[in-house]
């Protein structure tokens, strides 16, 4: 979805604040519902408003996402900001488990390419399927 930018301090309704965000509206009502952002008071006739900080917002929450961490941790990170007692080293804790787990995930998939290839290499083109090292490892036969 295309962003759209602001340089007003306007309110925004729902539909701008997507728009400038580069997000659907079902996702800022998602967001509003997970807690990930706040559900507005002000009202702009029928329309909820929101402040024009809440387009940062979104884009922090898309960018947390962008580096792995799901919906609930990016909600237990923004919280960290809303604390007095709350240092750097906190975040840095969560941080430090992000990269642990996408390191496992990055080893796990290397040792998934090494499979695929190795099965891959057994492939011989003018083979029968029935023989396939591929289609063996699927039913478990290799």
């Amino acid at each position: 979805m295309p962003r759209a930018q602001t340089s007003s301090k306007r309110p925004l309704t729902i539909g701008a604040l997507a728009r400038c965000a580069g997000v659907h509206v079902e996702t800022v009502r998602y967001y509003e519902r997970r807690g990930l952002i706040e559900r507005p008071g002000e009202r702009r006739g029928a329309f909820r408003v929101y402040p024009p900080e809440a387009v940062g917002r979104l884009s922090a929450i898309k960018r947390a996402q962008a580096l792995g961490f799901s919906l609930e941790e990016i909600r237990g990170l923004l919280e960290l900001r809303l604390r007095d007692r709350a240092r750097c080293g906190d975040v840095l804790g969560r941080a430090e488990r992000k990269v642990a787990e996408i390191d496992e995930k990055i080893r796990a998939l290397q040792r998934v390419r090494r499979e695929l290839r190795a099965l891959a290499d057994a492939c011989r083109k003018d083979a029968p399927a029935s023989l396939c090292p591929v289609l063996a490892a699927f039913e478990g036969a290799v």
